[in-house]
């Protein structure tokens, strides 16, 4: 019977059981967007785990969108993250670097170059972002131009090669949470009239060329993509063709063959059961309050591969050994989840002596 503890092939890689770490924001890296000396402690503490999937990384300037996010497209950011696929190589497990562009999700202050953030179209969302200065409204992107949306594609493609240099073992397309790719699927974010704009295959369009870009580059085997279906973060709507579009968009993902699609699961069942039959590669599932109870119900039922976790694994280094022996978590500190130093960060106990 096939559990939680059963190895899996994902792409060009096997790991060892069936959980994965998501994605995590986490606002710890230097200014110039090379991680921080901790994070290769914060990243090795949860190797238990099979797969680790990182936090949001910029694959650009532009990608920028909060204070403190790491980047994968200098030789700092590089060196940076080869201590930390190092550290979780040497304890055993593997790692993809999340590659997120957050397109409107943005402010200039953040960014290196202090410009205008890109988008689809020219929408703001009603929404403010935490800067240097304090909290401010999230302002009017700047819509894509032709010359844009290549160089982001191609921004993708030079930021996953970065991160194999870097020891990653394969890249996830942050395609989720209100970032840019999702900007691209929504009409409330994009009402845009040429290719990249209006009916399912064209709002789909972009995410599809990112994703052959990254696989010609790395290797399908070595991409992944997290989408979230139906999600509003930052402020986006995608109307009553929602989920038409997922199906359109992951059976275009199949034709590629990425080692794996990451879904944000936020309710609807039937769309999941339609995902997990249109895709053949390895599927990871993330619901959003999972109950430890239900850990291991998706594997279970055959509706995922994979389950990640957010909270759990941020607060319980061990997860994996936690959930073996039945012991308690501890809870997660939100006060520190963005931002700081070493506390809410690398300090979580994990079980010794008699609590083991």
């Amino acid at each position: 019977m096939i559990d939680i503890w059963t190895p899996k092939r994902i792409g060009a890689i096997e790991v060892s059981n069936r959980l994965a770490m998501a994605p995590m924001t986490r606002s710890r890296a230097q200014y110039d967007g090379t991680p921080s000396r901790l994070a290769a402690e914060y990243y090795a503490q949860r190797a238990s785990l099979g797969l680790l999937i990182t936090e949001g990384t910029q694959p650009s300037h532009d990608g920028q969108g909060y204070t403190l996010t790491p980047g994968i497209y200098t030789d700092a950011h590089v060196k940076g993250w080869k201590e930390i696929t190092d550290a979780v190589r040497a304890k055993g497990s593997k790692i993809f670097i999340q590659l997120m562009h957050v397109g409107r999700t943005s402010h200039p202050d953040n960014t290196p170059h202090r410009r205008q953030a890109l988008a689809p179209s020219a929408i703001a969302p009603k929404d403010q972002i935490f800067t240097p200065n304090g909290l401010q409204p999230v302002p009017e992107p700047r819509e894509m131009s032709a010359d844009d949306i290549r160089q982001t594609i191609a921004d993708f493609r030079f930021a996953a090669k970065r991160a194999v240099e870097a020891g990653a073992d394969g890249v996830e397309i942050h395609g989720a949470n209100g970032y840019l790719i999702q900007q691209f699927f929504a009409p409330n974010a994009n009402q845009r009239t040429d290719a990249y704009g209006g009916g399912i295959e064209n709002r789909a369009r972009f995410a599809i060329e990112v994703a052959k870009a990254v696989c010609e580059e790395i290797g399908a085997e070595r991409t992944g993509m997290r989408l979230s279906p139906g999600a509003t973060l930052g402020g986006l709507d995608e109307g009553p063709e929602s989920p038409d579009l997922y199906r359109f968009v992951v059976a275009e993902l199949d034709k590629l063959g990425l080692a794996y699609v990451h879904i944000m699961h936020l309710g609807n069942e039937a769309l999941l059961a339609d995902i997990r039959r249109l895709w053949h590669k390895a599927l990871i599932v993330n619901r959003p309050g999972r109950a430890v109870a239900d850990v291991g119900a998706d594997i279970a039922k055959g509706l995922a591969d994979i389950e990640s976790y957010g909270q759990f694994t941020l607060a319980n280094p061990d997860f994996p050994e936690r959930l073996k022996k039945g012991a308690e978590m501890n809870p997660a500190d939100r006060a520190t989840y963005f931002g700081g130093d070493a506390i809410g960060y690398t300090d979580y106990s994990a079980l010794t002596g008699a609590a083991a």
